[in-house]
C-alpha cells in the first residue's frame, strides 16, 4: 500500500490543520471497518470514534498519527459518497466544538431552574 506524501521541503500547513478529523454525514450504519477502509488509504490512523448516542449518531472522529495525512484526507473525503451521503470532513477544532455543548449545557440548566420554579416561558 502506498499513501500520497505532501511533504515538500518545509511545506508550511494553515492553522486550522491537525490530526484529528471531524465527520458529518456518515451513515448510522456504517461499521469501524469500514471507517479504516476509507480513510485508511491515506495514512495510518490512531483512532476512529463513531457516534452511537441520539445527538451524534452520523459522526466520527478520525485520529491520524501524522498531520500531512490527516490534511490529504481531508483534501481527498470533503464530498466523499457513502452509501448515497456524502461525506463532510472538517478538521476538529476544540473551541468550536466545546462552545456547542457548553451552549446545550446552559439551555438545559436553563430548563430545568425554569421546571424546578414553575417559571413558564411566553412565545411572542
Amino acid at each position: 500500500m502506498t499513501t500520497i506524501s505532501l511533504r515538500k521541503g518545509n511545506t508550511r500547513l494553515p492553522p486550522e490543520v491537525n490530526r484529528v478529523l471531524y465527520v458529518r454525514n456518515l451513515p448510522f450504519n456504517i461499521t469501524s471497518e469500514e471507517m479504516y477502509d476509507i480513510f485508511g488509504k491515506y495514512g495510518a490512523i490512531r483512532q476512529i470514534r463513531i457516534g452511537t448516542n441520539k445527538d451524534t449518531r452520523g459522526t466520527a472522529f478520525v485520529v491520524y498519527e501524522d498531520i500531512y495525512d490527516a490534511k490529504t484526507a481531508v483534501d481527498h473525503l470533503s464530498g466523499f459518497n457513502v452509501a448515497n451521503r456524502y461525506l463532510i470532513v472538517l478538521y476538529y477544532q476544540h473551541a468550536k466544538m466545546s462552545k456547542k455543548f457548553d451552549q446545550k449545557k446552559k439551555e438545559d440548566e436553563i430548563a430545568r431552574m425554569q421546571e424546578k420554579y414553575g417559571v413558564t416561558t411566553k412565545d411572542k
